[in-house]
């Protein structure tokens, strides 16, 4: 199961949480696993039957407007009730100051109590963003991983088959890279896979021969991005004279990557073969078939339409005979 320490909520830099701790800091270790908050609601009246372990509890204007209501001894048998459930946290918006049985509560029972001076809806925006990157099913892939045309472009293939200088080539024609060698993946529901490089080998490549280039310094800022939602896999293949590949495209191959099924167009390298020009025309075919226009299944209608009409035109001069 994924999961991410309640820590890395204050550590956050990226989504400008604005966290502050206030105590529970033996907590800080618990666990977050779904990326999904939650107000306490009826928990605030004894009901604790809603509340969920492991999720983030969210304290907004209404809940400390209604926990100013209440006597001390009430709030303290609430936030005892609340205490057994294993939440993650408690985060406070507004700036709002907690009232002391829950600081109690909290501070007894190890549980991160949080404040941030962000309105509940903004901070409600902001932490769900952060959950859904950090819970978010993920991998890494030996591969490169191209913006051609706007078509996010996987290269994969076995190592020393040409990724990186194909890439390279593709950089000289104007596309963009995002990563080389080792392409983080992420998938952010229901299915779509973004891709980024690894932030040590960032902008880098690797070329045998001449070794590891900086595309960024050498070609500028607008030779690269730093990550893409992949949408095709390009599989570079050792041209096996023996083999029988497609030659009509009328085979709908697939890459499965966390269990969303990619197009897959497999390219067999030989010397001669332009296959940046190939990559090229493989992208813009990809976004015809987005647009609806098959270009396989087109000639293979007009093919078969051909063969009908020559037949029909055949039986009836045998008839005439």
């Amino acid at each position: 199961m994924f999961n991410v320490p309640v820590i890395s909520l204050i550590k956050d830099t990226k989504n400008r949480l604005g966290l502050e701790l206030l105590t529970g800091k033996a907590g800080l270790g618990k666990k977050i696993v779904i990326p999904r908050i939650q107000k306490p609601g009826l928990a605030l009246t004894g009901d604790t039957s809603n509340l969920h372990p492991g999720r983030i509890q969210i304290f907004g204007r209404a809940e400390m407007k209604y926990l100013s209501t209440l006597s001390q001894i009430k709030m303290e048998k609430i936030f005892s009730a609340v205490s057994k459930i294993e939440i993650a946290c408690i985060v406070i918006t507004r700036g709002a100051i907690p009232p002391k049985p829950l600081l109690d509560v909290c501070r007894k029972n190890n549980i991160p109590l949080m404040r941030t001076k962000l309105l509940t809806s903004t901070f409600v925006n902001r932490i769900t963003r952060f959950l859904e990157e950090s819970l978010a099913a993920s991998t890494c892939v030996h591969g490169v991983l191209l913006d051609v045309f706007g078509v996010g472009v996987l290269l994969v293939g076995k190592s020393g088959i040409g990724k990186s200088e194909c890439a390279l080539d593709l950089v000289l024609r104007g596309h963009r890279l995002v990563a080389d060698d080792i392409v983080n993946i992420r998938k952010r529901p229901p299915s779509d896979l973004f891709g980024a490089g690894s932030e040590i080998i960032k902008y880098h490549m690797e070329i045998r021969g001449l070794g590891i280039i900086n595309i960024k310094d050498l070609f500028g800022i607008s030779a690269v991005r730093d990550r893409k939602v992949i949408e095709l896999v390009v599989e570079l293949m050792e041209w096996n004279p023996e083999a029988e590949y497609d030659r009509l495209g009328l085979d709908e191959h697939r890459h499965a990557i966390l269990d969303v099924k990619l197009p897959l167009v497999q390219i067999p390298v030989r010397p001669g073969r332009n296959l940046s020009a190939i990559i090229e025309v493989a992208s813009r075919n990809h976004l015809l078939k987005l647009g609806g226009h098959h270009s396989a299944h087109n000639f293979q209608e007009k093919l078969s339409e051909h063969i009908m009409l020559d037949g029909k035109k055949r039986n009836l001069l045998e008839g005439l005979e």
